[in-house]
């Protein structure tokens, strides 16, 4: 059993070990003596791990992170063209406000939001685009995004209350390297990146059909520990992480953000190495999906929850 998937164990069963003693969370009709035999295998694994914390990688102790604030999205699953999963979440730093949108549909919702997370904008604003990725853009000082498949990438104009009356495509085509691919902008290249099988890929802002391909060393914090992972030479995203959104964080040295849905924990990579430099751990309780549904502007990491119709935020 390798190392993964002894810790996808002691996660499912909620297993925690905390001060030397065991918090135990059983799952609905788990037999008491499979419990204890999960609880003893994971007891003698974490200890045998010593110094090493339970989760991504093999590093100093994760960041835990906590619900600062709600945007609640419009309309209900019974209404006409409501959306189901959301694709992104952006700050604008010069309106002060968050801009929210749900994925698939030009006619699905969109959502302007102030600081607290109270709606500003009616239930009829659409997204006016088939929106997978959206980002602010410092050098245009527009909310711009990356729409399905072909769909190209457009610009929103906005009125006087900051809400948005059109979207203009300014690159055309499938500049990205799946149809179903969530942008991410980094400003200081001039880049939008998008995570694929193969890795992240950057497209030139200028120039679409310059592009590159970044390798990620998953969950491994230095080159030894990637060589003798479980993820060497596999350029797949690892099972249990959400395979279509990598998130710029802009934090240097730890720029590249992945959702890891298995541990609910947020492994930020350097943008350099490709390597691990810092995890982020999510509450039990955070909505995760292994597609769209994730976010990060504003400091803020977010995730959708479909049921609630929510985007979180956490910090």
């Amino acid at each position: 059993m390798s190392k993964r998937d002894a810790l996808k164990i002691f996660h499912s069963s909620y297993v925690c070990i905390m001060n030397n003693k065991f918090y135990v969370s059983l799952k609905e009709n788990m037999k008491s003596v499979s419990f204890l035999l999960v609880a003893v295998i994971c007891s003698h694994y974490c200890l045998a791990q010593k110094g090493n914390n339970a989760g991504l990688g093999n590093y100093e102790k994760p960041q835990e992170l906590k619900k600062v604030l709600e945007l609640k999205m419009p309309l209900t699953a019974d209404d006409e063209k409501p959306g189901t999963r959301g694709a992104s979440v952006v700050w604008h730093p010069v309106q002060k406000k968050y801009y929210a949108a749900m994925a698939g549909n030009v006619a699905y919702p969109f959502a302007v939001f102030d600081t607290k997370g109270k709606r500003l904008s009616p239930d009829t604003l659409k997204c006016k685009q088939d929106i997978r990725g959206l980002w602010y853009n410092p050098i245009t000082k527009a909310i711009e995004g990356n729409a399905y498949d072909a769909g190209g990438w457009f610009r929103y104009t906005l009125d006087s209350k900051g809400f948005i009356v059109s979207a203009k495509v300014f690159k055309e085509g499938q500049n990205q390297p799946g149809e179903q691919c969530i942008g991410a902008f980094d400003s200081k290249a001039n880049k939008v990146l998008f995570l694929s099988n193969d890795g992240v890929h950057f497209y030139d802002m200028k120039n679409p059909e310059s592009t590159s391909v970044f390798e990620v060393k998953w969950e491994s914090k230095t080159e030894d520990e990637y060589i003798e992972s479980d993820f060497y030479d596999i350029i797949e995203v690892p099972e249990g992480y959400n395979t279509s959104t990598v998130v710029h964080t802009g934090i240097p040295g730890s720029e590249l953000g992945f959702l890891c849905v298995d541990f609910k924990e947020i492994g930020l990579y350097s943008i350099k190495t490709g390597l691990l430099t810092k995890t982020l751990r999510l509450p039990i309780e955070a909505p995760a999906e292994l597609t769209f549904n994730f976010a990060y502007t504003n400091g803020i990491y977010w995730l959708f929850d479909m049921e609630a119709r929510t985007w979180y935020g956490y910090k």
